[in-house]
């Protein structure tokens, strides 16, 4: 409990020091948060180094977001987006994803890890996206629906990329698993068992939670919901963030929204500044110690492809041309799902473990540089509309 406690102190005491400083030289909370974790984390003072166990709670500030992002939006709202979703999130996984495998390719990796490596750094981080569209309040614009959309396919393409993996691996006798059907159809009955629950007994046990007069009892219960549901999806291999987008959809329609959405608020921001500290605190220093010009390299690739890629397809997504810079650096970094692929391809045999170690450090400074870059965007466009005024 001690040790839990000083923790506790220490990720709020870092977080005090380095983000007001981020924010104040305009760099933004996302980077005082990382820097805040390197600091601390197993590679500079050594305060904390149960790096996993961190990352794995921290987690909870994505599922908070994704339920809040969820509370936004209505069914019938969803459904409209349904072209974004699927046309603009197939579209942009499958062009990074095929440019980011061909250079690996180049540099004569073998076809299974390009493949891999592709496939993972195809992916955006979900919080660090969505962290900056809110800030910016740009949700509603083309250029927040188009990343949205993006964000959310690539949630639900978690089940046949972490399917593909094993069939990548060497072949070895291993135990036969569930046939890929089957899990698509639990995946699909656990949706249709949830839209149930949601439409039919949420508000009847909402309204007699909230009768009750205990205001703790009623976000007990929401955080059960939200928590619950993105564990019931994670079950059937589906991302906990997803479970959570849905959990927040399904209460959209309620009267309870706004007073739900204010109970959540301080967890989401105080989880996701978590998440974020964990990431810096992930980074393997050894590894760009030892090989820092094939990690530089694979930054500058990493983040120069996606730009590149989504500033193409920026005009297929009707993205406005002066938001087409900034929407491209804002996807150009590889996402938190690109951990859970690495592990499962450590698991699979796909990669070994100095492979790992660097994709997860080519993802992390990815995310270092979205916020640099971004600024310089501001920056530079600011310069070009006061040259222009002139």
């Amino acid at each position: 409990m001690t040790k839990l406690l000083i923790d506790m102190v220490i990720f709020l005491a870092s977080a005090l020091i380095t983000v007001p400083l981020a924010v104040r030289f305009g760099f933004g909370a996302v980077l005082g948060y990382l820097v805040a974790g390197v600091m601390i984390g197993p590679w500079a003072l050594q305060l904390v180094t149960d790096v996993d166990a961190i990352l794995h709670f921290s987690e909870l500030g994505i599922v908070l977001m994704m339920f809040v992002i969820g509370l936004e939006m209505r069914v019938d709202a969803l459904w409209a987006m349904r072209r974004t979703i699927f046309g603009y999130g197939a579209m942009q996984m499958t062009v990074c994803a095929a440019a980011l495998s061909g250079i690996f390719l180049l540099l004569g990796l073998p076809w299974r890890i390009a493949l891999t490596g592709g496939l993972a750094l195809s992916l955006s981080s979900t919080a660090m996206v969505m962290s900056e569209l809110q800030e910016r309040k740009l949700m509603d614009t083309p250029t927040g629906r188009a990343g949205f959309g993006i964000l959310l396919f690539q949630d639900m393409a978690a089940i046949p990329l972490i399917a593909l993996l094993p069939l990548l691996g060497p072949a070895v006798p291993t135990p036969a698993g569930e046939p890929g059907w089957l899990v698509a159809l639990k995946a699909i009955a656990m949706l249709g068992a949830i839209a149930l629950a949601g439409r039919y007994l949420l508000h009847v046990v909402l309204r007699v939670i909230r009768s009750t007069g205990v205001p703790e009892i009623f976000t007990a219960f929401a955080l059960l919901w939200i928590i619950g549901i993105a564990l019931l999806m994670e079950s059937v291999h589906l991302s906990m963030s997803l479970g959570a987008f849905v959990a927040g959809v399904l209460l959209a329609d309620s009267d309870y929204r706004h007073e739900v959405e204010v109970d959540m608020a301080p967890f989401k921001g105080l989880l996701l500044g978590l998440f974020f500290i964990a990431v810096g605190m992930s980074m393997d220093f050894s590894v760009l110690m030892s090989e820092p010009l094939r990690v530089g390299v694979l930054v500058v690739a990493l983040v120069g492809i996606k730009t590149i890629a989504q500033w193409l397809l920026a005009n297929r997504f009707d993205v406005p041309p002066a938001q087409r810079g900034y929407f491209a650096i804002l996807l150009s970094q590889g996402g938190e799902f690109a951990f859970v692929v690495m592990a499962a391809s450590l698991a699979a045999r796909v990669i070994d473990q100095r492979q790992a170690s660097l994709v997860t450090l080519v993802v992390a400074l990815s995310m270092v540089s979205t916020p640099l870059l971004l600024l310089v965007h501001r920056r530079l466009s600011g310069a070009h509309a006061r040259t222009r005024a002139s």
